[in-house]
């Protein structure tokens, strides 16, 4: 098994009170994160398992007595699947109300997040942790720097699911029944999806555009859509972990963009499944794009795994000057261009740098993304 990042952090946070809630897409380990919490707490425990109907019945409607009653004198209960049981908020709020001295660990796939039920019920009473595709710090953990940076074209390719690190003979295969059978899943089943045609026809024009921005009525005309639509559309992307945005910065310059997005997508196998390539780099024209997706969704995961809260933007100019990302943390600013090929020269664009001195400027290759993923300072 490969160590997650996020396991550390939630031991330290056992029996602080707290339910602990693990959230995240379809197929990134949460079930497995949650076995291996309970082999190392050597403490007693209770595994409930969500997809079980009997176990949902048990924990759907229930009140404080009867949850001590299934309870009895464990000290942890894990509960798996939780998105599954409905009001499932509402039961984790009476657990950590009415009965003392218990730890709650619960795992949900993205429905918790667009069935609200996690929010209201537990505002205060919770931990929650993100949990995504493997990253490559803790892939570096399990291995080397050396061998990650060997596996740097296939990363690009096939992407950080823990199914298709485990079993690369089988990428293809997986990546495909990952996109076409669990992709949409949870927005089908709790959203009003009339046109999950139109849903797919979204997802692969923004797969497509990865890097450039995107504006709503554009790609809205593209796949036969009102723009209203297509951002109701976006919003639920993320909210599923599939996509993430990120907005243009605009502080000091008349000519800068004031209102752009570009979105990404968490996992570079993903997004190649999307559009069926799986081409190695040597046939491919969108190396460049590649890239600068990989960076980016690596750069969100160790931000979040090291508790490192940023703002996210990136820069251009309507005369076509651009800095692809600009974070801002702790009253800093840091500019960061992505370029695959590592001669090509690089500097911090003269407008950008008389506009907002003391910025922090890298370029980051493939000969040094390694040190900017693992130095998260």
């Amino acid at each position: 098994m490969i160590p997650r990042i996020i396991k550390f952090q939630i031991i330290k946070d056992l029996f602080q009170g707290k339910a602990i809630i693990i959230t995240g897409p379809r197929q990134v380990g949460k079930t497995t994160l949650l076995e291996s919490l309970r082999e190392d707490s050597g403490i007693k425990g209770l595994w409930l398992n969500c997809d079980e109907p009997d176990i949902r019945m048990q924990l759907e409607n229930v009140t404080s007595i009867q949850l001590q009653s299934l309870l009895g004198d464990v000290r942890i209960v894990f509960i798996d699947e939780a998105q599954r049981v409905k009001n499932i908020g509402l039961t984790l709020k009476l657990i950590v109300d009415n009965i003392k001295n218990i730890q709650v660990i619960a795992t949900g796939s993205s429905a918790l997040e667009l069935a609200n039920e996690i929010n209201e019920p537990l505002t205060g009473r919770k931990r929650e942790y993100h949990l995504y595709p493997l990253s490559t710090a803790e892939l570096v953990q399990h291995s080397s720097s050396l061998d990650e940076h060997r596996l740097l074209d296939q990363r690009l390719i096939y992407g950080f699911y823990p199914d298709i690190i485990n079993r690369p003979a089988q990428a293809k295969l997986s990546l495909m029944e990952l996109s076409d059978t669990y992709l949409y899943k949870d927005l089908l089943t709790l959203q009003e999806i009339r046109k999950p045609l139109l849903l797919e026809k979204l997802v692969t024009a923004l797969a497509l555009q990865v890097g450039n921005e995107v504006v709503y009525h554009e790609v809205a005309q593209t796949i036969g859509a009102d723009s209203k639509t297509v951002e109701r559309y976006i919003q639920l992307l993320e909210k599923c972990f599939i996509i993430f945005q990120v907005s243009a910065y605009s502080r000091n310059l008349r000519n800068e963009l004031k209102k752009g997005k570009k979105i990404y997508f968490y996992d570079n196998g993903i997004r190649n499944a999307v559009i069926k390539n799986f081409n190695p780099l040597s046939l491919r024209q969108d190396t460049g794009i590649l890239w600068e997706n990989f960076m980016m969704s690596e750069r969100v995961k160790s931000n979040r795994y090291a508790n490192r809260y940023v703002n996210n933007y990136f820069w251009r100019t309507h005369a076509q000057q651009e800095i692809d990302l600009i974070e801002e943390a702790e009253g800093k600013r840091y500019a960061t261009e992505f370029k695959w090929k590592a001669g090509k020269r690089s500097a911090l664009p003269n407008a950008f740098a008389t506009a907002y001195p003391d910025t922090v400027y890298k370029c980051i290759t493939p000969e040094n993304y390694l040190d900017f993923l693992l130095d998260i300072k």
